[in-house]
């Protein structure tokens, strides 16, 4: 497991992309054993991109998140079974409304074992029928992982009141606590 620089040896992180970030971060913050989550770029050439050169869909990154989690409580490939319940892996650089190559579905492993788990956990959300159509999710190596800018942290609970938040955030932070009742937190 990929230990977190600076962190305590027990911490270990995951880096995934599934739609717009500030979904991914809102429900993994409601997660048992999570530490943190991080809005971010990765899997582009440019470095240290602003969201707006991401939005063009010219860097190549997709909008992703950075858990931070202790492995003892929430091991990595549950990690990966809630990313395969919070979003639809079907649909090639589109999560609803949003767009383009930044809002593609990725795991970006951090090592030979991360690689070889998230290829077992797609193998068994493809298997498991839970969609109809084909899993595009890529799963590539993790280079530079840039942190988003700061108005883009804790998005969701600064701005529940948003349509977004309401429409899109919402849904999938109920289906996080009726899908995994026992991974999830009573409170952020």
């Amino acid at each position: 497991m990929a230990t977190v620089a600076g962190g305590p040896a027990r911490y270990a992180s995951a880096t995934v992309a599934g739609g717009c970030f500030w979904c991914t971060e809102a429900v993994y913050q409601r997660v048992k054993g999570v530490i943190s989550v991080i809005p971010g770029y990765t899997g582009g050439t440019k470095l240290k991109p602003t969201y707006d050169e991401v939005c063009s869909g010219k860097t190549g990154h997709a909008e992703a998140a950075q858990i931070t989690f202790d492995p003892s409580i929430i091991p990595y490939d549950k990690i990966l079974e809630i990313f395969w319940h919070i979003h639809d892996p079907t649909t090639l650089n589109r999560q609803g409304n949003d767009v383009g190559t930044q809002y593609r579905s990725a795991i970006f492993y951090q090592n030979e074992r991360q690689k070889q788990t998230a290829k077992q956990s797609k193998a068994n959300a493809q298997s498991s029928k839970m969609y109809k159509g084909k899993i595009v999710t890529e799963i590539l190596p993790l280079n530079t992982f840039y942190t988003a800018e700061s108005y883009h942290r804790d998005y969701y609970s600064k701005n529940s009141y948003q349509p977004y938040c309401q429409y899109i955030i919402e849904p999938k932070i109920h289906k996080l606590y009726k899908d995994f009742p026992k991974e999830t937190r009573e409170t952020l």
